[in-house]
């Protein structure tokens, strides 16, 4: 079950491989995802030390946020996979010039998971032979409909 997806991704990238990984959240953040406060749109994975994070998440508090804690929308969060599959994820970025981003944030066993993309830029003519197929899809549903 999907909470929150970043359908800009699938616009501005080819999404190849997809790699479902557990992600470090407070309780706030939690509530604030399960409420739907989340945004993925600008998010981005990045490695550093061998390690994935996840930067640009943004997650509103809730305003029954506790007093005592004070909430940081955008900070960086850690995320969690195998080391094999960090070690192979680590390769293709930096050998064949791929990048990772967030497709989705959803539930996995009451957990909340993200599922990270392995991804090629699409070129603008790429975007457009995209939008072209979308409108041809539609105008097709709208004939067999009217027969």
């Amino acid at each position: 079950m999907s909470l929150i997806d970043n359908r800009k991704a699938f616009h501005d990238y080819f999404i190849e491989e997809r790699h479902e990984a557990g992600i470090v959240l407070e309780g706030w953040e939690v509530k604030a995802i399960r409420a739907g406060r989340g945004q993925i749109k600008e998010a981005y994975v990045v490695i550093l030390e061998g390690e994935l994070y996840l930067l640009g998440a943004h997650i509103s508090p809730l305003p029954t946020a506790s007093t005592h804690i004070h909430p940081d929308p955008t900070r960086t969060r850690k995320l969690l996979l195998h080391a094999e599959e960090i070690a192979k994820l680590i390769g293709k970025v930096e050998r064949a010039g791929y990048t990772l981003i967030p497709v989705n944030l959803h539930y996995n066993k009451g957990r909340i998971k993200v599922e990270i993309g392995l991804a090629k830029g699409k070129k603008q003519h790429d975007k457009r032979e995209a939008e072209k197929e979308k409108d041809w899809e539609r105008e097709k549903q709208r004939w067999l409909k009217q027969r």
